[in-house]
């Protein structure tokens, strides 16, 4: 049987056109769980959010696209610096939580699927090529990516396009403080069978699934004004369990990653957590570190949540995009690095992938 890799041979990404700063929400009338407003002003509130999360603005869709919009724009363009033929694609993975959500709508359309949607937008005519949806919370662009290289090493397929597509503006509560923190973003890449990889292409994985308390940790609920609709559910979160919760379990499963793959952690060039937020990926990295008695290398963590927010899924393909066409300051992959994919999410999932380029 022929040992084969799965080698990533082409990204794309969209940053969606519509930049939204932190000032923008200084109107903005802010409401705590009870119904009533915070006892300081906006602009303290912000000063605050901005300090722990990292985020000075975040990109929003056009009012006229939805998530499967952008994961086709991402979509085309990981196929056209991948180079490949999309006709010979035998699989579409697409990573999202909610679907196609319309601009001043709250309801999920997922009939058809966005993978669905994604091929006939490309004008794929192959009936081969499989098309289908996952949901695994903010992993779910990775989960996608390891569901298509177990494809590729059991025979299954050769060439895969996987993409991670969301859009969260349009799933926040009116007056949720944490409306702040979600954006709207999609990226994509072409995983390939490769006989000749030299060396190159998905070393190893880990993934893990909570589901005692953690299963709502995040969650659909009511808007926090007292009069708001119940029937009427936005994205919710227990903040603080879900930051205490991933970085105590994700520096293990990226552990359980490197582990696997027998690469030793001072080989590891570039990791690329999940956009989540700035203080809970730097916590998450240092203890990584930490497990293997070290600490983080300077420049090894690419950021993009500053200016980008959290787009869910498509937090990690948009950067890692960005990072491989030299858009990232400070950062630069070369042939043969060590890199580490690793997120969490709605589930509670982690994941983690170790990779050389």
């Amino acid at each position: 049987m022929t040992n084969l890799s799965s080698v990533i041979t082409g990204t794309g990404s969209i940053i969606p056109s519509v930049n939204m700063p932190n000032s923008e929400f200084e109107s903005h009338e802010f409401l705590q769980p009870n119904g009533e407003h915070y006892p300081y002003t906006n602009k303290e509130l912000i000063h605050k959010f901005k300090e722990i999360t990292g985020i000075e603005e975040r990109r929003y869709a056009e009012k006229d696209q939805v998530t499967s919009d952008l994961a086709i724009v991402a979509a085309q363009r990981a196929i056209k610096d991948s180079g490949i033929d999309p006709e010979t694609l035998d699989l579409i993975v697409v990573g999202s939580n909610f679907g196609d959500v319309k601009h001043g709508h709250i309801q999920s359309d997922f009939l058809p699927s966005i993978a669905s949607r994604v091929k006939h937008g490309l004008k794929i005519k192959n009936p081969s090529c499989v098309a289908y949806d996952i949901i695994f919370g903010c992993p779910g662009w990775l989960q996608s990516l390891i569901i298509a290289d177990t494809y590729i090493k059991a025979g299954q397929a050769k060439k895969c396009l996987v993409v991670g597509a969301e859009t969260l503006s349009r799933v926040v509560a009116p007056h949720e403080r944490d409306s702040m923190i979600y954006s709207d973003g999609a990226g994509a890449c072409i995983l390939e069978a490769k006989e000749d990889s030299e060396g190159s292409g998905i070393l190893s994985t880990s993934v893990r699934t909570d589901t005692l308390d953690e299963a709502y940790y995040l969650y659909l609920g009511k808007a926090n004004a007292v009069d708001a609709d119940p029937k009427v559910r936005y994205i919710k979160m227990h903040g603080r369990k879900i930051y205490e919760y991933a970085i105590s379990k994700v520096p293990s499963a990226m552990k359980d990653a490197l582990d696997k793959s027998g690469v030793d952690i001072s080989e590891i060039k570039k990791v690329f957590i999940h956009q989540a937020n700035e203080k809970m990926d730097e916590a998450m990295i240092k203890r990584f570190f930490k497990l293997y008695k070290q600490t983080p290398p300077e420049n090894i963590m690419p950021m993009s949540i500053h200016k980008l927010g959290n787009s869910s899924v498509g937090t990690v393909p948009t950067l890692f995009d960005m990072v491989s066409k030299g858009e990232i300051e400070k950062h630069e992959l070369k042939k043969g690095d060590i890199i580490l994919f690793a997120s969490v999410g709605a589930g509670m999932n982690i994941n983690a992938v170790v990779y050389r380029y």
